[in-house]
């Protein structure tokens, strides 16, 4: 009897115990094999869902998208690339100084008031003609050119003998005129002639605007309906570069550049010409080195750099650009460019501030050549083709 109970009871604790552990285990889990658990390479891809419901477990196929990897799950998310600026549409370069001509009367009316007001006197003796060469010399125009001015004034003042004050406005009007003008082409030879593009040479010391100019006068020939390539060949200055691709961006012109600090500013400008000659464009602005003025190992690289894109093509322009408010030392500068290449025009910048307006008779006289475009104010499109008559008038404060 005892024996008989013991044994009810085992085979009561073995009926308890298994159907315990399938109570406590895990909703699940049940049909699940044990074993070590599998590691995960984080090199390779994860399992795919077809991969678990694959025909043969019972439940069927399944289309689902690949995960991504776990490298891919891992790597750090790539920074938002910064929105291309919009393209702008300059506006045409012709007529640009007509329209900034008040702009330039403020800033050169004071040497024409000066003149006017010394001629309109009623007497004209050897004090006030002193005073009149004094006010030339004072406007930058140099002492040559201002003996020379004084003196035709004299005998206009002594062949016409009335002077009313219209008189002697056109008296002084047609002086300066005189002066100003020349016999050289003030037209930029910029187009696309002889199944190439033209190719300009900027060339000038830092501070004097130009980079910037280069990017101005790259955005009047697109608002000329021109196609423009810039060759960064600054590359001795390292904010000279984006600087000239930002000007690019804006109005849809391609930027060459080097990749490397201190390239070789022939060897971009080369590319530039190559890329201008493949893409069929109109016009190819080169922008190069500003600091070659005090070193004679940079205005070697100028010259080299002028003979290696000739290899390539012919260089059409080569423009110095001064800065109108240097008065002489501007023309010690436009000496030194001269003796390494043959500057083919002028540009005076920062023409509306502090600046004479007779630089500009003084620069054409010494180096023989015009000023073809000049700068009148801050503004992307204050670049402006020179035009003497306008400029005189202007001047005169008329």
């Amino acid at each position: 009897m005892i024996a008989y109970i013991i044994l009810i009871v085992v085979v009561a604790v073995l009926l308890l115990g298994v159907g315990g552990s399938m109570l406590l285990r895990p909703r699940g889990m049940h049909g699940v094999r044990r074993g070590r658990a599998r590691e995960l390479d984080l090199t390779g891809p994860l399992p795919k869902a077809s991969d678990q419901n694959s025909p043969g477990t019972g439940t069927g196929t399944a289309t689902a998208t690949a995960p991504p990897t776990a490298a891919e799950l891992l790597a750090p998310s790539a920074p938002a690339a910064p929105p291309k600026p919009s393209l702008e549409k300059p506006p045409p370069s012709a007529g640009r100084m007509v329209r900034l001509r008040a702009r330039l009367a403020r800033s050169q009316s004071g040497f024409g008031t000066a003149l006017l007001g010394l001629l309109s006197r009623d007497r004209l003796d050897d004090e006030t003609w002193d005073e009149i060469e004094e006010v030339l010399i004072t406007a930058d125009v140099g002492v040559t050119p201002a003996r020379q001015i004084t003196s035709d004034l004299q005998t206009r003042v002594k062949v016409e003998g009335t002077r009313t004050p219209d008189d002697v406005r056109a008296m002084l009007r047609a002086e300066l005129l005189s002066q100003v003008e020349t016999e050289a082409s003030r037209a930029l030879r910029t187009q696309r002639h002889e199944g190439r593009p033209a190719v300009v040479l900027m060339v000038g010391v830092n501070g004097t605007g130009k980079t910037t100019t280069c990017g101005k006068l790259a955005r009047a020939l697109v608002g000329d309906g021109e196609t423009v390539v810039l060759g960064a060949a600054d590359t001795f200055r390292a904010a000279a570069a984006d600087q000239l691709q930002t000007w690019g961006e804006r109005v849809g012109a391609l930027t060459v550049r080097s990749d490397k600090e201190q390239a070789d500013p022939a060897s971009v400008a080369f590319d530039a010409v190559s890329v201008g000659i493949e893409q069929e464009a109109d016009v190819v602005l080169i922008d190069t080195a500003g600091r070659l003025h005090n070193k004679n190992d940079l205005m070697d690289e100028l010259g080299k750099v002028k003979r290696v894109v000739e290899k390539r093509t012919a260089v059409d322009e080569v423009l110095l650009v001064l800065d109108a408010t240097t008065g002489q030392n501007g023309l010690r500068q436009a000496r030194v460019f001269a003796e390494v290449v043959d500057v083919t025009g002028i540009v005076l910048t920062k023409l509306d501030g502090t600046a004479k307006g007779g630089i500009v008779i003084a620069v054409q006289r010494e180096l023989g050549v015009p000023v073809k475009l000049v700068g009148l104010g801050e503004g992307p499109d204050d670049l402006a083709p020179f035009d003497p008559a306008t400029f005189v008038d202007a001047i005169l404060g008329g």
